[in-house]
C-alpha cells in the first residue's frame, strides 16, 4: 500500500483535527488530502510541525508513550529562566500528580527566526521574555505549558519544530509538503 506522509506547519488557533462543530479553523482548511490524520496533537493555541498520515502503524508508534520518540519545541516564556529552572525542566517536574520524563532544556541564543504570530503575543515593557528549546520524549496534554509554569516561567508562544528526525525547516504557517523517501526511511528506522 502507498501510504501518505505529510508535514504541515499548523498555524496558531487552528484545531489539530478535521472537523469542528464551532466553526473554528481545522486541518481541513490547509490540507486537501482525504483520509490522513495527525500522528499526535498540537494544541489550538500552539503552532508548528504536525505529521499527517494514513499509516496507522506509524501513527501508533509515534503516539504511544512507551516508544518515547523526541519532539522539540521552541518556547517563548515570560521572564528569564534561571539555571535552576532549566535544571528542573531537564530532570523532570511534577505536574498534575506525575513527574515528567527527563527533557533537554536550553536557552536559545540568538532568538529563533520565526514568522510573526497573528495576533502577536502580549508585550510588557518591564517584563523580559526568553526563548527556550525543550525536547521531550512524551506528549501529555499541554505538557510544555504546564512544565514551564511549574518552574515559574509561563509560556507565551509555543512552536513545535521537530518530531523525531522531521524538521519544520522553511515551511511557513499553513504550508505542507510530502516527506522525502529519505525522511520516511529515517522515520521508520527510528520507530522500529
Amino acid at each position: 500500500m502507498n501510504y501518505r506522509y505529510i508535514l504541515l506547519y499548523k498555524p496558531y488557533r487552528v484545531l489539530c483535527q478535521f472537523q469542528d462543530q464551532e466553526g473554528r479553523a481545522t486541518l481541513k482548511d490547509y490540507v486537501p488530502i482525504p483520509d490522513v490524520y495527525p500522528a499526535g496533537r498540537l494544541d489550538y493555541d500552539s503552532e508548528g510541525l504536525v505529521l499527517l498520515t494514513d499509516d496507522g502503524r506509524l501513527q501508533h508508534r509515534l503516539t504511544d508513550p512507551r516508544y518515547g520518540h523526541p519532539r522539540t519545541y521552541w518556547v517563548q516564556v515570560e521572564g528569564e529562566p534561571t539555571p535552576a529552572a532549566l535544571q528542573q525542566l531537564t530532570e523532570g517536574v511534577v505536574i498534575q500528580g506525575y513527574r515528567t520524563r527527563p527533557a533537554i532544556a536550553e536557552i536559545l541564543n540568538p532568538e529563533p527566526s520565526l514568522p510573526p504570530r497573528n495576533p502577536p503575543i502580549r508585550y510588557r515593557r518591564h517584563i523580559p521574555t526568553q526563548w527556550l528549546s525543550l525536547t521531550l520524549r512524551e506528549g501529555r496534554n499541554r505538557q510544555v505549558r504546564r512544565m514551564t509554569a511549574a518552574v515559574g516561567f509561563p509560556t507565551l508562544r509555543l512552536v513545535r519544530v521537530a518530531i523525531a528526525n522531521l524538521q519544520l525547516g522553511d515551511l511557513a504557517p499553513g504550508q505542507w509538503r510530502e516527506l522525502s523517501p529519505q525522511e520516511r526511511q529515517m522515520l521508520w528506522q527510528l520507530c522500529g
